[in-house]
């Protein structure tokens, strides 16, 4: 999901935040969140839901099948 790790990168540079910070405020592991964003690992259906709604946009919008976030 190349897409996913490019929008994640996006997201969290447009809120200025380290991917530490950015991990922990969506909840989930910092080594996790890591490997989604550099595409070495896909998550799970609850792991995107909490990515969709810490930067609210749709979980379409991160794995590429939407233009809107």
């Amino acid at each position: 999901m190349i897409k996913l790790s490019e929008r994640m990168l996006e997201l969290r540079k447009s809120k200025r935040l380290k991917q530490k910070e950015a991990a922990e405020l969506s909840g989930l592991g910092y080594m996790s969140y890591i490997r989604y964003e550099r595409g070495e690992r896909e998550p799970n259906v609850s792991a995107l839901w909490k990515i969709a709604d810490f930067y609210g946009v749709s979980v379409d919008y991160l794995i590429g099948r939407s233009d809107t976030p």
